[in-house]
């Protein structure tokens, strides 16, 4: 944050808060939450994004590969199953640490917040995959026989009738996906992620600043809060039913 602000050639924020007139201690934790919060935002968002880009794919390959479906495979549903189950299995903080070369390796570091999107992402994406079979298999299967009756592909079938029978569902399991990213996007911050987490453990918990353990609390419920409240209206908006 505070290298966009001196690319974009303006001031730090707790300067333009002592500008008006706002005393240094508050101006100063005021700038420490909103870098903390402008980095959380950043994290979540781009860890969502890419959770969706690969976990809706992963969740119609385990749907179209289990039983009742056009690519029924029972050997790969099972090895993928057991995959993604497993990864789903590791707690978040230890698959942080465990894939540090992992993340080196796509990132070139294993601290900040550019580096902690790779373990939230890897975290999640297994997660919404599951999420993603469970909504599909709401949709009356035989939508999906009519479709097969007049001559549709299997991919028409999952562009047309699928994704878009199951959609209010799956805003739901996005508003959920991002929440948990929120959650855990405050634990990186125990060991270099970045965001109000770090802030939460080096201000709040080892200097004892009460104060701003207390605003970042605040500020990470808003987000939920927020989250959930454009979750349900994108969900009342597509929902036709």
């Amino acid at each position: 944050m505070e290298d966009l602000l001196l690319w974009l050639g303006l001031p730090e924020v707790s300067d333009m808060l002592a500008d008006l007139g706002v005393p240094d201690a508050i101006a100063q934790v005021s700038e420490l939450l909103i870098y903390g919060s402008c980095d959380t935002i950043y994290m979540v968002l781009v860890a969502t994004v890419i959770s969706i880009v690969l976990g809706v794919p992963l969740g119609v390959l385990l749907l179209v590969t289990s039983k009742g479906y056009f690519w029924y495979s029972p050997r790969f549903y099972a090895v993928l199953g057991a995959i993604v189950n497993a990864l789903r299995s590791i707690p978040f903080i230890i698959l942080m640490v465990a894939i540090i070369p992992f993340t080196k390796l796509l990132v070139g570091s294993s601290i900040g917040t550019t580096a902690a999107i790779v373990p939230l992402t890897v975290s999640t994406v297994p997660f919404l995959g599951r999420l993603v079979e469970t909504s599909l298999r709401t949709v009356p299967y035989g939508l999906i026989e009519a479709a097969q009756s007049m001559g549709a592909a299997p991919g028409k079938i999952i562009a047309r009738v699928l994704l878009p029978e199951a959609l209010p569902e799956l805003v739901q399991n996005f508003t959920l996906t991002l929440i948990v990213i929120i959650g855990s996007s405050a634990m990186a911050g125990t060991i270099g992620g970045g965001g109000l987490g770090d802030i939460a453990i080096r201000y709040g918990y080892q200097r004892f600043q009460a104060g701003i353990m207390l605003a970042t609390v605040v500020i990470l419920v808003v987000m939920v809060q927020l989250a959930q409240w454009i979750g349900d209206r994108i969900t009342a908006k597509v929902d036709h039913r």
